[in-house]
């Protein structure tokens, strides 16, 4: 199963000619992780606040595949790949309309508050098994 949001590309996304930034694909992901989490009531500042844990980004994989222009409506999509002791490895993709423009593999992985690595917990992995 993934999980699905539109963005659109707004002005300060692009370059001088109205063509999506490369960084700007990587901050739309980031915002479809982010609610993605939310809509699995798992919020970043949930986590900090009543479990003591953090998620940091420690490797990523990105493939560019078509521009994405000034006013379009683009979806992410997000689904998680693999789920491992102390990380997770997402799987994510955007369009514009039936295209896929760019696609990325993250490695996220779950930290105490000191940054280290910790095991992801358990109602966590709860609420992925139907995304993996």
């Amino acid at each position: 199963m993934k999980h699905n949001i539109d963005f659109r590309v707004y002005y300060e996304d692009t370059d001088a000619g109205g063509i999506m930034y490369h960084a700007s694909f990587i901050r739309f992901c980031e915002r479809g992780r982010t609610e993605f989490l939310r809509d699995l009531e798992l919020s970043c500042s949930f986590l900090d606040e009543e479990h003591g844990i953090l998620f940091v980004i420690r490797h990523l994989e990105a493939d560019y595949f078509k521009s994405a222009k000034l006013d379009d409506l683009l979806t992410v999509e997000t689904g998680i790949k693999e789920l491992k002791n102390s990380s997770f490895i997402m799987e994510q993709s955007i369009f514009c309309q039936d295209s896929v423009l760019f696609s990325m593999t993250v490695t996220v992985v779950c930290v105490d508050k000191a940054g280290k690595p910790v095991r992801v917990p358990e109602m966590i992995r709860d609420k992925f098994k139907d995304y993996v």
